[in-house]
């Protein structure tokens, strides 16, 4: 009698789990829905080839699918996630490596829901919860440019290293749900054109909130947009800190007015700062080739991100500093780092930026202090020119405790008020980083 209960609550367990099982197996395989399932793609448009180029330097493209010395978008570039390495694919139009047999359809899915032909899940280092934003007509644009522009490249794309069953890409789709939106940006009635077009770079092609937004315990964007009061407002990024792009008057924008943002973006430096870390290669190969009217689109937009008083501390204020030398880090600093950022820490604004005030001298984040010391900077190249000054890599030449010192000294000097960096940071930091490369990645699309 026993037997027979066992069996039949056994039974009525055993359907709820199969349909669960059944909706799930469906879930995680289904093909987004796309508004280009029946269309095809157009015959040669230049007007329209030319757009899908500008739209994939808005989206900065180049930086993760290209390698120096290799083929435009041939794909290679490693990323290391905490599951392990991956790397960019070939997204030329080879139709064996590459994206030439993709469809219209094929491509929305793949850009902006993250989901290759046949159901597979793209790993979410390909900001499609930001390229979720951008219009049809964007799409179809850059569609066009891939297709009809970009040379193939017969390059075969390397594997990931993400042990199995780690590497399994049914989860995905999980958190594709939880946390990938799906509705492209809707203008907002309430603001101007000037400040929908910014919202729509910053948060679509631009994904600027891929790096300057923090993450959460499932490494998901912890906002995507102006709603949410962590978008933009700074974030720990493969050893660089990426800083608050918000009107935060230590760690953000604060301090720098429209013009200076536009003149950054343009040409890689202000009164402010020069561009190094991971935005060198936004810069080189993205933001300076983006039209006037969007360059000040991005900065009213930006500008009207209110910081947090709270989070960021007392605003930032000059004092001149105590030149005395036994205060451990200021012998190395006169002697290693004034030539170019002064001995009153001002710099020689455009080239050599100041330390006085500077967000990597303010943040809690002692990351991209430590990393531009240990490894210098990347070339800068501004239409065309490289830039004739660079920050040294100190590696070689100062030790852990030595860069500890000169940087807790920059961080408390000036009226800077970062925390000391301990000389463990310095270690763990030299041996996971590389030098800066001399060789920047520039590229001529076309």
């Amino acid at each position: 009698m026993n037997n027979r209960r066992f069996a039949r609550t056994a039974g009525w367990l055993v359907l709820p789990c199969l349909v669960a099982a059944g909706l799930l197996a469906w879930y995680v395989t289904r093909q987004p829905a796309t508004p280009f399932e029946q269309e095809q793609a157009a015959s040669v448009d230049p007007a329209q080839v030319s757009r899908g180029e500008y739209v994939a330097r808005l989206s900065d493209c180049v930086a993760c699918h290209s390698l120096p010395g290799k083929a435009p978008f041939a794909g290679g570039l490693e990323m290391a996630t905490p599951l392990g390495a991956i790397h960019a694919t070939n997204i030329t139009p080879d139709r064996t490596h590459g994206i030439g047999t993709y469809s219209l359809a094929d491509f929305d899915r793949a850009v902006r829901h993250g989901v290759a032909p046949g159901g597979r899940r793209l790993y979410p280092a390909m900001p499609y919860p930001s390229y979720a934003k951008l219009s049809d007509d964007d799409i179809r644009a850059m569609y066009a440019f891939f297709m009809q522009s970009v040379q193939p490249a017969n390059e075969p794309n390397i594997p990931s290293d993400i042990p199995w069953p780690l590497n399994l890409r049914w989860p995905i789709a999980l958190w594709n749900g939880l946390f990938a939106p799906t509705a492209t940006y809707a203008a907002k009635p309430n603001q101007d054109a000037l400040w929908n077009r910014g919202a729509y770079i910053v948060q679509g092609p631009g994904h600027c909130g891929s790096c300057h937004t923090p993450r959460g315990l499932a490494f998901n964007e912890k906002a995507l947009d102006e709603s949410g009061k962590p978008f933009l407002a700074g974030a720990l990024l493969d050893g660089w800190y990426a800083p608050s792009l918000r009107q935060d008057p230590n760690t953000g924008l604060g301090r720098w007015s429209e013009p200076q943002i536009v003149q950054f973006l343009k040409t890689g430096r202000n009164a402010h700062a020069v561009v190094y870390g991971s935005m060198t290669e936004a810069f080189n190969n993205s933001t300076q080739f983006m039209a006037d009217d969007d360059l000040a689109a991005i900065a009213r937009y930006l500008k009207s991100l209110p910081g947090d008083p709270q989070r960021d501390g007392t605003p930032w204020q000059y004092v001149a500093a105590d030149t005395r030398q036994d205060v451990p880090g200021a012998h190395t600093y006169a002697t290693r780092c004034a030539s170019c950022h002064g001995l009153d820490g001002k710099g020689q604004p455009e080239w050599m930026p100041p330390l006085a005030g500077a967000t990597s001298a303010l943040a809690r984040e002692s990351a991209s202090a430590i990393n531009i010391t240990l490894n210098g900077s990347q070339r800068v190249v501004a239409a065309g020119v490289p830039d004739a000054y660079r920050m040294p890599a100190f590696r070689e030449q100062l030790s852990d405790e030595e860069i500890a010192q000169v940087l807790t000294y920059v961080r408390s000097t000036w009226g800077n008020h970062g925390e000391a960096v301990d000389a463990k940071a310095v270690g763990k930091l030299r041996g996971h980083t590389d030098p800066a490369s001399s060789s920047p990645i520039i590229l001529h699309m076309r």
